[in-house]
């Protein structure tokens, strides 16, 4: 009895010294969500691909990132000793070094590069917002591609028919928004709209992920006509918001992910992240060759901010695919409070441009609650088909076995 009571106590002791490293590991080293294939019991002894796949198996993440960190650095040294472009940091050092976090918290997140660049260029620095949306689409289009390799590379798990619906719809909300909407808006609007809008997203992700053991998927489960039409609306109203403040799209595709359809944020925040980089490539040919739009200065920003975001936004993809989904929700509110608290300070809207701060919050919230109570039912309705299909394959086995009993009876006799 004695000894049982030391092995207790001491028991307890050493959990509460492993707590804060059994902590860590639940919240950051959680693991990747990987592609079907990955949970192949051949494909993980490494007999899919022979030899090779065990040299892949073991050094896939840093090939991940070292590729197309190679690929974009040897680009980028080439073209700056050719054109000697060294003296545009001593101008634009403020964007590096901006971007640096910005990169890392754009591969973790679902908000892309410009989710930082944006309100740091327009609220910090005082750049106009039409130079601060072209830079956003200009290093996204690096930074989240290189970052859309590394998540293909190490077979993260994505949702295939938000990207593939999304990025059709949000070709069509990005044209849309680049000939009407945006030329309709101030800057200052332009700046409290992007804040307002998805800080109430971010509150509202808190709200349905102070849950207690939400239930989430790989992907969007059960299918139905009218999943496609939904996903080609979030990608026209992504279009939109991408044509005046650069991003757009991977927060809307993140947020009916999350709300609606119940996907995991460790699913939906790489799947963002490949969105942005294809709907970024649309808008910089969209503002370069048919508006002609990029400025000297942009580009000028983009080429002092290239070798950093190759690094930072595969590496922030890394970091992500490996931390809890609740992690990947938390980098969310913080980036998306952050933002809002620095333009109420910085801008002070009165007036008329105060009123639509506070109706653009009050819509998302009615907007985003009213998607999560969707989400509810849909979930509701998902658990209840589930349960009705497993009763009525238990009751067919419960049959069959009736049968076969009688038969097995009827042969004695």
């Amino acid at each position: 009895m004695e000894e049982n009571k030391k092995e207790t106590i001491k028991d307890r002791i050493n959990c509460c010294r492993n707590g804060p490293k059994v902590w860590c590991i639940k919240y950051f080293f959680e693991g990747q969500m990987k592609r079907d294939d990955e949970d192949n019991e051949e494909f993980i002894r490494g007999e899919h691909f022979g030899g090779r796949s065990k040299f892949l198996k073991k050094y896939r993440r840093i090939i991940a990132v070292l590729i197309p960190f190679l690929i974009v650095e040897f680009l980028w040294f080439s073209y700056a000793i050719q054109h000697s472009i060294w003296e545009k940091f001593t101008t634009g050092y403020t964007m590096t070094l901006t971007m640096i976090f910005g990169s890392i918290i754009a591969g973790m997140t679902s908000e892309g590069g410009g989710a930082v660049a944006f309100p740091v260029m327009t609220l910090l620095l005082k750049i106009d917002p039409v130079k601060a949306k072209d830079f956003s689409l200009l290093i996204q289009s690096c930074g989240m591609s290189c970052a859309s390799f590394s998540i293909f590379f190490m077979k993260v798990q994505v949702e295939y028919n938000s990207i593939i619906f999304c990025s059709i719809g949000a070709i069509g909300g990005g044209i849309f928004g680049y000939e009407f909407v945006d030329k309709k808006l101030t800057a200052a609007q332009k700046k409290m709209l992007f804040v307002c809008i998805w800080f109430t997203f971010a509150f509202s992700l808190f709200l349905l992920n102070f849950r207690k053991k939400r239930k989430t998927f790989r992907q969007i489960v059960n299918l139905q006509w009218w999943t496609y039409p939904i996903l080609l609306l979030t990608g026209f109203v992504g279009g939109i918001f991408t044509s005046f403040t650069g991003s757009g799209v991977d927060i809307c595709s993140f947020s009916i992910l999350t709300l609606l359809f119940r996907v995991s944020e460790k699913v939906a925040t790489p799947t963002s992240v490949v969105l942005m980089a294809f709907n970024s490539f649309f808008g910089v040919f969209w503002r370069n060759f048919i508006h002609e739009g990029i400025s000297t200065v942009t580009w000028d920003y983009f080429l002092v901010c290239a070798p950093i975001v190759v690094v930072g936004a595969p590496i922030g993809s890394l970091f992500g695919t490996h931390f809890h989904r609740l992690v990947l929700a938390a980098l969310v509110y913080i980036v998306d409070v952050a933002s809002i608290v620095t333009a109420f300070i910085i801008i002070k809207p009165t007036g008329s441009l105060l009123g639509l701060s506070l109706g653009a919050i009050g819509a998302g919230f009615i907007f985003f609650l009213a998607i999560t109570k969707i989400g509810d039912k849909l979930l509701k309705s998902l658990e209840s088909n589930f349960i009705n299909v497993e009763k009525n394959t238990t009751e067919l086995n419960n049959v069959e076995n009736s049968n076969q009993l009688q038969v097995v009876t009827n042969s004695d006799i």
